[in-house]
Parts: structure tokens; sequence; C-alpha cells
């Protein structure tokens, strides 16, 4: 499907901010977004209404539209923990996951506000002080590691509890932008990722794929 032009607009405004340069936007209020950026506007709108505000770019569709059906699709995929929270995931439980146990997990308190109903304030690194062995059969970390799970011993730990959680050949989905300033630690050097099978989306055709966008969000398909 062809990008349009917003579409393209925030596409490089969040590039533009992995590479910490200023956007037309970061120097705006948001009062005068309001009156000037119409997608800007409507997202605004539709989440004072408690309305499903997803964000839009590619790598955001592939990942609603493709992605998350193609995981739950999966036999026995009922309790689900997803990683990090923000305004866009705040309809997540209700729109894709409403059938399932879902859990969501943020280090920040601020986030809990977009969380799922069962929600735990704590980093990654420390899910085994909260769930048993096995207990989860997808696990979902989107745009955690680069973004704050940067160091790499915080690295191997989140990423050894959850293979830890997962159940036996339970899914992981890892969703980065591969792009200097949010890889921190090269991914093939971890040993507690690589204890993971790579396991190939067939809707997408590949275990590794990289969305077209400027910051080159990829999305990294395993299992336990």
């Amino acid at each position: 499907m062809p990008k349009t032009s917003q579409q393209e607009k925030r596409e490089a405004e969040i590039f533009l901010a992995d590479a910490k340069l200023p956007t037309r936007a970061s120097r705006q209020s948001k009062i005068t977004r309001l009156f000037t950026d119409w997608s800007f506007a409507m997202r605004a709108m539709r989440y004072a209404l408690h309305l499903p505000t997803p964000l839009d770019t590619e790598d955001r569709r592939t990942l609603e539209q493709v992605v998350f059906k193609y995981l739950l699709a999966q036999p026995n995929t009922k309790k689900v923990l997803f990683v990090g929270c923000d305004w866009y995931t705040r309809h997540y439980e209700q729109t894709f996951f409403r059938g399932c146990e879902y859990w969501t997990i943020d280090v920040s308190p601020n986030a809990s506000r977009f969380a799922g109903k069962r929600h735990i304030v704590t980093g990654l690194q420390d899910l085994g002080q909260h769930f048993s062995e096995g207990y989860f059969d997808l696990i979902i970390c989107n745009g955690v590691y680069g973004f704050g799970l940067d160091a790499r011993e915080n690295i191997e730990q989140a990423f050894e509890q959850c293979y830890s959680r997962l159940r036996d050949d339970g899914g992981f989905l890892l969703g980065w932008n591969d792009i200097p300033a949010r890889t921190p630690v090269p991914l093939d050097s971890l040993k507690s990722l690589a204890r993971f099978r790579p396991t190939a989306c067939p809707e997408l055709g590949t275990w590794r794929y990289v969305t077209g966008t400027p910051y080159r969000h990829t999305y990294d398909f395993y299992r336990r």
C-alpha cells in the first residue's frame, strides 16, 4: 500500500528524533499543533474520547495488521506479555488481545495509564520476580531494546528472563530500530538471545523483517 504524505512525515519525524535532530513538531507547543497539524489534532481527539489511537507509520501498521494476526493464530496462545506502554498502545488489549490473559510491563510509573488491566511496573530483567517459569505463551518486546534497555548486562538479563518465562515453543517477538543510535549492543553477540530459535513468519517470508522506514524498524521472530 503506498504511503501517504502524512505517514512519510511522521516516519521522518521519528527518524530525526532518533538522530537527535530537531523537528518542526518538536519546536511547536501542543496547542499550536492542535490548530496546525490535522493528524495530531485527530489523534488528540480520539485519545480524549478513549477511542483507538494508532500510530500511523509503516512499522506499526505491519505490527497491528500482519504480525499480531500471525502471532495470535499460533496454537495455544493465551497468555501474552506486552513490554512497553505508550499512548498508541492503550487500545491494544481491547482491540487485539481481548481473548487472552494480557499482561503489560513498563519500568516507568507514568506508563501505567496506557497499560492493560494486568500491569507490572518494573524492568523486564526482573520478570522472574513476578511469574513462574514457562508462564507465558507469547512475549512481545517492541521498541524497548535501544530505548532504555541499553546496557549489555540488563539486556542479557531481560532476554534471559523472557526465555525462562516462556513455555516450550512459546513465541518471542523483538522489535528494534536498526540504526546506530538505537543498537547499543550487537544482537548477534548476546548469549541470551542465542538460546532462541529464529522462526520465519510466513506472511512476511522471513524471520527478520526490516520495514521500509527511515529508522529501519525491524521485527525478529523467535521461538523458545
